[in-house]
């Protein structure tokens, strides 16, 4: 998992990790990343679908 977080940008692994791994709100990601939490979405929705690209590789 730790290289297939490699393949997506800083600003969704972020989002990413913080989600997942820390179990924080979007609206408490946003405040962290400073964008809106429609802006969290994307990069989640973005960032999963190059994690499962790559781990099916």
């Amino acid at each position: 998992m730790r290289d297939a977080l490699k393949s997506v940008t800083p600003r969704q692994r972020a989002a990413i990790v913080l989600r997942f791994y820390e179990e924080l709100s979007e609206r408490e990601i946003a405040g962290l990343l400073g964008c809106r939490p429609g802006t969290v979405k994307s990069l989640l929705t973005r960032g999963l679908r190059t994690l499962r690209k790559e781990l099916q590789q």
